[in-house]
Order: structure tokens, then C-alpha cells, then sequence
């Protein structure tokens, strides 16, 4: 039985954003270092470091949380896994969903590697739809 990598590092990281967690350490594998990168770049984690126990490589992600709110919390990060080992959602460039009216992200895998929704328009190339960010 196949591990699915990427669901686990999502609900890694919506259990531990949920929690009030400030970090949360994953796995590494060239997958999830890509999409860590994207959530890096995107502005949806402050900082990722790697980290090295017993000959295992770890991602060690710091979360981006709200300072001084009031109220009940809230989710700062949604994540969704979209295609999964079971079935396999592919895309063209021209369906790819707009999440929020393009304030979330989609991450796509393809030909040219893991990239977000707006990058995989501007390139004109599909893929498969690996999960929604917002």
C-alpha cells in the first residue's frame, strides 16, 4: 500500500495551524520540498528550515499566524487535496478552477514540474491538480 505523502503533509499542517502550533515538522521529498517552496513564496508559511535526525531529513515549517485578534480563532490556512492515489484529477491550462476569484492558489504537477495555478496560465500548460490553497 502506497503512502500518499502529500495528504499527509497537508493535514500535518491544517492540524498544527489549527492547534496554534508555531511549527510543524514534515517529512522530505522532493514533492514536498516544491510545494513548501510555493506555500514560502506564496506567503502562506514565514520560514522553512531542514533538519536532520537519525540519517532522516525533516522540513521544519514555520507557520504564518495573526498577532493580537480577538474572538474565536480562525483558520488562518485552508488546504484541500484535490487528486489523490485513487483518482487522478488532470486539468488543461484553460480549466484549471479560480479558488476565491484568485485569491487561493491551486497546485498543479506538471511536465515542468510543481508550480502554482497562475504560473501553469501563463506557461499554457496542464497538469494534475494536487490541492487547493486559500
Amino acid at each position: 500500500m502506497n503512502k500518499d505523502t502529500i495528504a499527509d503533509i497537508i493535514t500535518s499542517i491544517r492540524n498544527a495551524d489549527m492547534n496554534k502550533k508555531r511549527t510543524v515538522r514534515i517529512p522530505s521529498t522532493n514533492i514536498t520540498e516544491n510545494i513548501v517552496k510555493i506555500l514560502l513564496r506564496e506567503g502562506f508559511i514565514e520560514n522553512m528550515r531542514k533538519h536532520q535526525e537519525n540519517n532522516k531529513d525533516f522540513l521544519v515549517l514555520t507557520l504564518r499566524h495573526r498577532r493580537n485578534r480577538k474572538g474565536p480563532y480562525k483558520a488562518v490556512l485552508n488546504l484541500k487535496r484535490i487528486s489523490r492515489p485513487g483518482l487522478r484529477i488532470y486539468s488543461n491550462y484553460q480549466r484549471i478552477p479560480r479558488i476565491l476569484g484568485g485569491m487561493g492558489i491551486v497546485i498543479l504537477s506538471t511536465s515542468r514540474g510543481i508550480m502554482t495555478d497562475k504560473e501553469a496560465r501563463l506557461e499554457e500548460i496542464g497538469g494534475e491538480l494536487l490541492c487547493y490553497i486559500w
